[in-house]
């Protein structure tokens, strides 16, 4: 059989256009703010994981065009070979400061550092261990490594102790989760994580994809969230998220940072973060350290909304944090939620199975801190009243 005739048999989508609610790819005309031009017309935008509303901030634009001036386009090699460049380094040097780590390791994006990272420290020998909502980016990393990989239930500390009691004739042992889960919206129990950890005598590393600029004292993530950085050997972060650009790092000890920077073949046979992406994260993290501000809006927003969600009669699942899940339960109702939506006016993210569990399908909200108490109370009446007509909410 050929590859067209495979592809051919995959029709799920086709039907959807066909009823006229296809949801995904949908072209944004405008940069990434709290409204955005959508089809030539003004959206206000729930779905993007622009936290801190740094996407369109003058200084980060400024800061990426100076790059370009400086630089070029992009790095014409890999980290390993010619690609390095002397603003890499300074990210390198700003994030180990900013997340109290001796050293980062800069990837092209967030999910070859998930990919790169597993597969290169989980040998023959070792164990990586799992949670089971864990980002794809995370499982493909445990698909390629030559280790066993394991899974525990979500967030469940008895069936990760269950595991890791099963694996200790193994020469190491990693326990990989979000901190923050992309799609639920909970956070990883991470200092009971740390605990179990260190009984069974196993790493931890923590993808903190969601977390930065969102959790922690200072926008610092998960592990400085529970007060645990020192117990957790592996953070990894994107900058696709807060720091409002693309690529991804680990941050670890510097004996582990140099191990991958001569073992990663997701680093080695990459090649380098454009200029204007580095130059732009460093504007960005620059900003979270000056601004907490922002943070603070982003909690009040995340709390007006969910507050309106909740006497809405919504179910939020176990959310805390701004990303929202609406639960709908039924691919169809989802996908007619989300176009009724954008007709009035709101773009949101739809969420279906395979991607959650049957039932547990979804549209996914995720705030910034540059909304307005006026636009999420706009939402707010556009929610409920689609609800309303998808009877789900009286």
């Amino acid at each position: 059989m050929k590859i067209r005739e495979i592809a051919r048999t995959f029709t799920e989508a086709r039907q959807v256009m066909e009823l006229g609610y296809y949801p995904y790819f949908r072209p944004v005309e405008s940069d990434q703010d709290t409204m955005v031009e959508l089809n030539g017309q003004k959206v206000l935008m729930l779905g993007s994981n622009n936290y801190l509303g740094l996407t369109s901030h003058p200084e980060v634009k400024q800061a990426a065009m100076d790059a370009i001036r400086d630089f070029g386009t992009g790095c014409a090699g890999s980290r390993f070979l010619n690609g390095t460049l002397l603003i890499h380094l300074k990210l390198e040097e700003k994030l180990a400061e900013f997340l109290n780590k001796e050293a980062v390791l800069l990837y092209s994006t967030g999910f070859q550092v998930n990919q790169g990272v597993i597969a290169t420290l989980i040998g023959k020998d070792s164990v990586v261990i799992s949670d089971k909502l864990n980002h794809a980016s995370i499982i493909d990393g445990c698909r390629l490594a030559f280790g066993r990989s394991l899974k525990y239930n979500h967030n469940d500390m008895s069936d990760l102790e269950r595991v890791l009691k099963n694996v200790q004739d193994a020469k190491t042992r990693l326990v990989v989760m979000d901190g923050v889960f992309s799609m639920e919206g909970d956070i990883a129990p991470l200092a009971e994580i740390v605990d179990l950890a260190e009984k069974y005598d196993a790493d931890v590393m923590v993808d903190d994809a969601h977390s930065l600029g969102v959790l922690g004292p200072n926008g610092d993530g998960t592990a400085a969230h529970f007060g645990v950085i020192d117990k957790v050997s592996l953070i990894m972060g994107t900058f696709s998220k807060s720091l409002a650009s693309i690529g991804g790092f680990i941050a670890s000890d510097e004996d582990t940072i140099h191990y991958l920077k001569h073992h990663s073949r997701a680093l080695i046979f990459s090649a380098s973060p454009p200029p204007a992406s580095v130059a732009s994260v460093i504007k960005a993290l620059e900003i979270i350290q000056r601004e907490p501000e922002r943070r603070h809006s982003l909690w009040a927003n995340t709390q007006r909304i969910k507050d309106g969600l909740e006497q809405l009669g919504f179910n939020l699942g176990l959310s805390s944090t701004p990303i929202i899940p609406v639960i709908v339960g039924d691919n169809i109702k989802v996908f007619v939620f989300c176009k009724r939506l954008e007709e009035e006016g709101v773009f949101v993210n739809p969420v279906v199975a395979p991607g959650v569990q049957p039932g547990n399908q979804l549209i996914r909200i995720s705030l910034m801190s540059t909304h307005t108490f006026e636009q999420i109370d706009f939402a707010l009446d556009k929610l409920g009243q689609i609800g309303r007509e998808l009877g789900l909410i009286s």
